[in-house]
This record gives structure tokens, C-alpha cells and sequence, in this order.
């Protein structure tokens, strides 16, 4: 058996405590940090240490994060176990899901957003879906003299932190329902040092529509709504005449908060279409390999769109 590549504590010392303290107190997550450093490589160390040093500077701040993830990982590997079995998500409506999940601060501050920070680096998916953001999107950013963006559905701002760093040019605001992730996500941004470039909003983007901007990124909200087109209307809306967006889907995916089912990126792409949307380019990313034959995997799938 092949060991993991050692994290380098002189070159990242929060990933190297992270990783400690995974070791000591959250056995389910000890692997995967060097799962991460073998498929993606010192980059992916550097890009998280910078994440890491800014929002969890000390040991109180990461062993609550590493603390959030552990429950939110358990949670998910529980639900998608159930998920594997009957095919299909439990019947909840968004406003039950609203109250249980995003307008339940405790539950957001102490779980699902420290989770969600840190699954975007320790899921292998997820963090490919990044590179492709990174390669895709916001290079195209950088060949443009207009680089005023929004995202929808800010989360936690891990993408809106991507842009904001990279083109110290960018400016760009957060819409976000949850009053937890809005002020995550202001506090994200701030560590970053980029605040004053950014207005993060506490807005529903259908009833009260966004004004149109050149760039549009919306990661992970499709799943979370009753009615994705209509919400994707909003967005096409949203964006400016010539303007790309940004748009990803969990498929397969089993949360608390998860309520609509896409089993496959031609049902995402059919919603992208009907709101109007033309497809520049596609991804799509399985968290693992399937346990056994047919059995459903979470699958990442992001487009890029016009």
C-alpha cells in the first residue's frame, strides 16, 4: 500500500494542525487531506493554507471548523446511504428545508458552513469543479475589461474569494437568503482583504431581481429549490446582453437541504435551456466510484453559459 504524501507543516502549518487535529479527534476525515495532496499537489496545499490562515487563524477557530465538517460529512454519508437505497430524496418542501437548515443559525454557524468551507478543498469533486471554475471562468474574467461579477447563493463566498483575489481589479457582490451565510460570507471576504470590493445581500433574487451585471456565478442552489426554472429565469435576467455565468448542480446528492433531483447533467443542461441560457462549456465530476454496479454517486456538474 502506497502512503499519502506528508503535508509539509513549515510550508502549510493550519492544513498540517487541520490534519492533526483529524487525526486525534475525527478518524472519518484522517485520510482525506493526503487524498487531496495526492491528486492535486502542492497548488491544492497553497490555495487551502491561504483559505485556512484567514478564516482560522488559531487552534479554537480550526477545531470548530474541523468539528462542523466532521458532523456535516457524517450527516451527508448517512443520507446518501438512505439515498443509494430508495432513489429518491425525502419529500420536503423549500420552506421546510429553509427553516431547518438556512434560517437555523446555530445549525449554519456551527455545522453546515464550516462543512460546506471545507468540503469545497477535502472532496475531490468539488474542488475539480473549482479548477474548472478557475480555468473556464474566471480566466475569461481576466482577458475582460469588465470585471464586476455577482453571486447567487453566496454560501460560504469561497468562489466570490477565488475572484476577488486573483483580479485585484474585480469588484462584485453576494445574494444570499440566509442571514448566517451573509454574514459568513461578508467575514470571508473581509479576512481575504477584499471587503471593500464587495456588498453582500441579504435578497431573494426572484422577488426582487438583481440588476444585471457581465458575470454571474449561482455554485450548488438548483437542488435547493421547488421550481428551478423559475429561479433560473431570474438569473438569465441577471445577466447583462454578452455577459457568461457560472451555474453548477449537485446530482445524486443526498443533504438536509437538497429537495430537487438531478440524476444526470442533461436534465441540469434542459433547465439551463429553457431559461434561456446557451452552453459555452461543461463539466462533470463523480465524488467516487461507485460502490458497486448502478449504484448512483454524488456527481459535480457545472456549465458555463451565455
Amino acid at each position: 500500500m502506497i502512503s499519502a504524501p506528508h503535508i509539509d507543516a513549515r510550508q502549510t502549518p493550519r492544513l498540517a494542525r487541520l490534519q492533526a487535529i483529524f487525526d486525534a479527534k475525527h478518524r472519518l476525515a484522517r485520510a482525506l487531506a493526503g487524498r487531496a495532496l495526492a491528486a492535486f499537489g502542492p497548488g491544492w496545499a497553497a490555495d487551502f493554507e491561504e483559505v485556512l490562515s484567514t478564516l482560522c487563524p488559531d487552534d479554537m477557530s480550526l477545531e470548530a471548523a474541523a468539528k462542523g465538517y466532521s458532523a456535516f460529512a457524517f450527516d451527508s454519508m448517512r443520507r446518501q446511504k438512505t439515498f443509494e437505497v430508495t432513489r429518491e430524496y425525502p419529500n420536503k418542501t423549500y420552506a421546510e428545508a429553509a427553516g431547518e437548515v438556512y434560517f437555523n443559525d446555530e445549525h449554519m454557524s456551527r455545522e453546515y458552513l464550516p462543512g460546506l468551507l471545507l468540503s469545497h478543498f477535502l472532496w475531490l469533486h468539488h474542488y475539480r469543479q473549482i479548477q474548472f471554475f478557475d480555468t473556464a471562468f474566471v480566466g475569461a474574467m481576466r482577458a475582460s475589461s469588465a470585471q464586476h461579477f455577482a453571486e447567487v447563493g453566496v454560501g460560504t463566498a469561497v468562489y466570490s474569494r477565488r475572484i476577488l483575489s486573483r483580479l485585484p481589479g474585480s469588484t462584485g457582490a453576494g445574494y444570499d437568503i440566509s442571514p448566517s451565510s451573509c454574514r459568513f460570507a461578508r467575514q470571508h471576504v473581509e479576512a481575504a482583504g477584499a471587503l471593500t470590493r464587495y456588498a453582500m445581500h441579504e435578497q431573494d433574487v426572484v422577488a426582487q431581481p438583481i440588476v444585471p451585471v457581465p458575470w454571474l456565478v449561482c455554485v450548488e442552489v438548483l437542488e435547493h429549490l421547488e421550481q428551478p426554472v423559475t429561479f433560473l429565469a431570474a438569473l438569465r435576467k441577471g445577466l447583462a446582453p454578452g455577459g457568461k455565468a457560472f451555474i453548477t448542480a449537485a446530482l445524486n446528492a443526498a443533504h438536509a437541504d437538497h429537495i430537487y433531483l438531478y440524476r444526470n447533467a442533461e436534465e441540469v443542461w434542459q433547465h439551463l435551456s429553457a431559461a434561456g441560457f446557451t452552453l459555452e462549456q461543461s463539466f462533470l465530476a463523480a465524488a467516487y466510484p461507485p460502490p458497486a454496479q448502478g449504484v448512483p454517486v454524488p456527481l459535480a456538474a457545472a456549465f458555463v453559459v451565455a
